[in-house]
């Protein structure tokens, strides 16, 4: 095999890439630039606000992240042990892919299907009920947000400590075979070191996530008992209209979020959350009964944390005025402005993706900064920025588009550049020698490798978009809603058959577009 040499090669196109990363800088910028404006216009608000409620928030944004990271972490270990001692038996497969599910659903739709479980006129509420010996008081707060975590987050610690354990050599499991070593001792000499060395990145991975969480405690969080630094940006700017305070809670975040990404990297955690488990049979032992009966229970009870949220979902779904639903103009109006704002967040992610990854990997790898900046953030610092010169919610479409682009192109970079990479090492030294640039190798070069994985992207940022409350949250009105704002809306108003009937449309619109995008990544892969 030679090596690619640059010389001859068709130079890497930067103009484009500078731009893109431009705007993204200028979205990520200009909201910086707005909070500081905003506490240099009002520094005795902004030194106010440093008070006891600012560091309430801020504990209990890292409480609630630690605590949910132990409830989905500890419990994966044992669910990822279970799945990779039994590597074949009946179901294996379809739990793996149910496991996959929580990722695709957007977090209002996993908040509706939980509080139809666990709410006040939940399945379980009868129960509880009678168990308590008084009336159910429904699952907001602490309990409802955790439950949600966990309902998210152990099936990605579960699929990543499982892929952890493939990576064990196979005479190791054959020799400890061949000793007659029992489960305690394989687990603390071969299992054990493995998920060790996986666990910090896990773990932290999982506490990135639980604290930059914003829909779910919006959601769940039942009032200012319960609110993270996130939510309590949301609320000091759409309820109090204190923009000096949503400044210094926004800074507080963006601190918190730099140092929690900080440690990650240092530990070297996998960001993506991406997970490819073998299906071969690697395994060398045969497991006792009671171990058989253990590892059953944990991924029956993981099965039901999983499916029961998403069997509430599609039951209370069914049981909604579907028919009345999707004829109300409401609805109409909603699923319209969804599409448009998804449609539109999806191609410009593609563009700033395709971009990037044309300009080189240098570029395409300074844009994953984004990552560090949630969404609400950015938000928060447009929205203090141009109150006073525009009209916020006019702008509303504008600001879910870029936010919800710039969101998603870190996952549209990774569907389109290992393929740019592939074709890029097979073609350029053949195009500079024929002399084949610009649109001419575009179209007959390029596009014939490109477009599958294109789709995958523009297909994943649609679902990513479609689903998402964060931004629209802030700027959303009666003008301009989309479906995540009208089913928080019907949510709030206690329409919770309404509510129900919107999460399962709006659930299967996300899950449809998620498997269509995985469906031409593996086509594309093959």
């Amino acid at each position: 095999m030679t090596t690619r040499s640059t010389a001859g090669a068709a130079p890497a196109t930067p103009l484009p890439g500078l731009a893109a990363l431009g705007f993204v800088g200028l979205v990520v910028g200009g909201a910086f630039a707005g909070l500081i404006a905003e506490g240099a216009r009002d520094p005795q608000g902004a030194a106010a606000a440093l008070d006891g409620y600012m560091l309430r928030v801020a504990g209990f944004t890292l409480f609630q992240a630690a605590a949910s990271t132990v409830l989905s972490v500890v419990p994966a270990i044992a669910v990822a042990r279970a799945l990779s001692r039994h590597p074949r038996f009946f179901g294996r497969s379809l739990i793996l892919k149910l496991f996959a599910v929580p990722l695709a659903l957007p977090a209002i739709v996993a908040a509706m299907g939980i509080l139809s479980l666990f709410g006040r006129a939940g399945w379980f509420a009868a129960a509880f009920s009678a168990m308590t010996g008084g009336t159910w008081p429904g699952i907001y707060g602490l309990s409802g947000i955790l439950l949600a975590h966990v309902f998210f987050n152990l099936p990605l610690a579960a699929r990543l400590f499982a892929e952890a354990l493939e990576t064990v050599p196979a005479d190791q499991w054959r020799l400890s075979s061949q000793l007659g070593m029992r489960a305690g001792i394989v687990f603390r000499l071969i299992e054990w070191p493995v998920l060790r060395a996986a666990l910090p990145g896990v773990a932290g991975l999982v506490f990135m996530l639980c604290v930059t969480s914003f829909t779910i405690v919006l959601t769940l969080g039942g009032g200012p008992a319960a609110s993270t630094l996130e939510v309590a940006i949301y609320q000091a700017l759409r309820f109090d209209f204190d923009p000096a305070r949503a400044v210094v809670l926004t800074l507080a975040q963006v601190a918190l979020t730099l140092i929690v990404v900080a440690f990650l990297v240092r530990i070297g955690a996998n960001l993506s959350g991406d997970a490819n488990l073998a299906v071969t049979n690697r395994r060398y032992m045969a497991a006792s009964g009671s171990e058989r009966v253990f590892d059953g229970f944990c991924i029956a009870a993981a099965l039901l944390l999983v499916a029961g949220p998403m069997a509430a979902i599609v039951a209370a779904g069914l049981e909604a005025d579907l028919w009345r639903l999707v004829r109300e103009a409401s609805f109409l109006r909603a699923t319209a402005t969804s599409l448009v704002l998804a449609t539109a967040s999806a191609t410009l992610a593609a563009a700033l993706a395709w971009s990037l990854t044309a300009a080189g990997r240098r570029l395409a790898g300074s844009a994953s900064f984004v990552l560090v900046v949630p969404p609400i953030v950015i938000g928060a610092g447009w929205f203090v920025l141009l109150r006073t010169v525009a009209d916020v919610f006019a702008i509303a479409p504008a600001m879910v588009v870029a936010v919800n682009a710039i969101m998603a192109m870190p996952f549209a970079l990774r569907a389109i550049r290992p393929a740019h990479d592939a074709a890029a090492a097979r073609h350029d030294r053949l195009c500079a020698a024929l002399g084949i640039g610009g649109w001419n190798r575009l179209r007959l070069i390029d596009w014939p490798a490109l477009r599958r994985p294109l789709a995958t992207a523009l297909t994943f940022a649609a679902a990513l978009s479609l689903g998402d409350l964060g931004v629209i949250a802030l700027f959303g009105s009666d003008t301009v809603k989309t479906l995540p704002y009208l089913l928080y809306e019907r949510m709030g108003s206690y329409r919770t058959a309404d509510a129900a009937g919107l999460a399962l449309l709006l659930g299967a619109f996300c899950l449809l577009l998620i498997l269509a995008a995985d469906r031409l990544g593996r086509t594309e892969d093959t």
